[in-house]
């Protein structure tokens, strides 16, 4: 799995699109049909990956190091913009695990040279009511989360909406945004908290299951409460 992946974008070569997509990279290489994939590309593949993981992880040490590599790639290419996606991808970490306070500032050093999804996306990561024409440039994963922040889709139960989609890393994006906006009743949490925890994520499980033991103790619900700070507990530990 990519996790680049829940933002919906594909990082493409330089002849056209965004980038290739990111587990594609030595598949591109081995096909005789293609040109070789460029080593910063799949330099910074390696890198982002194991930076997002090792974050997701609670790994600080080695995020920094791949973080840095991951720049060292990007900046090879003279493009603000490549680096304006990756410091997003290192928002939406943050963002899934409640920890992105105020606007993402890796990005918004590079805003100038991000194009309008980009834009869309860390407006989106700020829980702001997008337009029409932002979510319509957002990634697909995240543009019902974006309607529904807009008032412009149905009701419906957010906790099912966030249950269909496939990407682990978007859904606990997704929760946050609700979360942030006010909309993430217990259900939601209960999503995010099951997300965190089959996928190993220690940084956004403690988040999450702090959020649901504070939830349960506001609404009575000590056996729930309970619960969460046990399990909290044992990811401390």
């Amino acid at each position: 799995m990519s996790f680049a992946h829940h933002t919906g974008w594909r990082y493409r070569a330089l002849r056209g699109a965004r980038w290739p997509v990111l587990l594609a990279c030595a598949v591109l290489a081995a096909c005789s049909s293609q040109p070789p994939v460029p080593d910063w590309q799949m330099n910074a593949h390696a890198a982002t990956q194991k930076a997002l993981n090792a974050y997701l992880t609670g790994q600080a040490r080695v995020e920094a190091q791949e973080w840095e590599r991951a720049r060292q790639a990007l900046a090879s290419t003279g493009r603000a913009d490549l680096l304006a996606r990756a410091e997003l991808l290192r928002c939406a970490a943050q963002s899934a695990s409640l920890s992105l306070a105020g606007a993402c500032a890796g990005f918004e050093a590079l805003r100038a040279d991000a194009a309008a999804p980009e834009l869309a996306y860390a407006d989106f990561l700020q829980s702001q009511r997008l337009t029409a024409a932002q979510v319509a440039v957002l990634p697909p994963l995240q543009r019902a989360v974006a309607q529904r922040l807009a008032g412009t889709a149905s009701g419906g139960d957010a906790a099912a909406m966030l249950a269909t989609v496939d990407d682990p890393l978007s859904r606990l994006v997704g929760a946050a945004a609700l979360f942030r906006a006010g909309q993430a009743g217990p259900a939601v949490v209960a999503v995010a908290v099951d997300t965190a925890s089959a996928q190993g994520w220690r940084r956004p499980l403690i988040a999450w299951l702090t959020v649901q033991a504070d939830q349960a103790q506001a609404a009575g619900d000590v056996d729930t409460a309970a619960r969460a700070r046990r399990r909290l507990a044992v990811v401390a530990s």
